[in-house]
């Protein structure tokens, strides 16, 4: 079965589940992968609540325009049309997220764990920032930047590929596709399970 098949079969199962009566009708299509609080379901639908309404809006309409691409996704936001991809957004970014310890450079000054050190202090020698420079004091996000503390490390793993093999674009200046190219995949790898573990 290829992946716009599968695609397909998926949007007609979630077309026919049970309304959630909790969620905004508009927001139902969204509510099978990511949860009725954007909590998001592990290898399916990533966590939405804590990101801002301005962010997931602009990612609905990057998936639209063919710029991130998901064979699932992508049908999926072209069902957002309009004001509806507002109300979306604005809902998601609505729901309660815990509360973490904030985390601010300049706090350690020796750091040994790899990933927390690309993560605070980036790799200057490689052009490398850090990853508190734009996603905030422990990853919590701001604006356009995404919220990456507590996100599934599956998800954070797949994006950092999909900018790298190009699958995922329409930030600022090509910026994340210039880091993600930077790093191997084991940085990947631990970058994804240490952001996660940001609780």
């Amino acid at each position: 079965m290829n992946k716009s098949l599968i695609a397909a079969t998926f949007v007609c199962s979630v077309v026919s589940l049970p309304v959630n009566a909790s969620v905004p009708a508009t927001v139902q299509v969204c509510v099978s992968c990511h949860g009725a609080q954007g909590q998001g379901l592990e290898g399916v639908g990533p966590k939405l609540a804590g990101l801002s309404s301005a962010y997931m809006a602009a990612q609905i309409k990057l998936f639209q325009s063919g710029s991130r691409q998901n064979p699932l996704m992508q049908p999926m936001a072209m069902m957002l049309q309009g004001d509806n991809i507002q109300v979306a957004a604005d809902y998601f970014a609505s729901q309660p997220v815990g509360d973490i310890s904030l985390l601010y450079r300049g706090d350690k000054v020796a750091i040994t764990d790899p990933a927390e050190k690309l993560a605070y202090q980036g790799d200057w020698s490689r052009d490398l920032p850090a990853c508190f420079s734009c996603h905030g004091s422990s990853a919590i996000g701001a604006e356009q930047f995404p919220r990456l503390a507590g996100q599934q490390a599956s998800y954070i793993k797949s994006q950092l590929e999909a900018w790298q093999k190009g699958t995922r674009k329409g930030d600022a200046d090509n910026m994340m596709a210039n880091v993600a190219g930077k790093l191997t995949a084991a940085e990947i790898d631990q970058l994804a399970q240490y952001l996660a573990s940001l609780k």
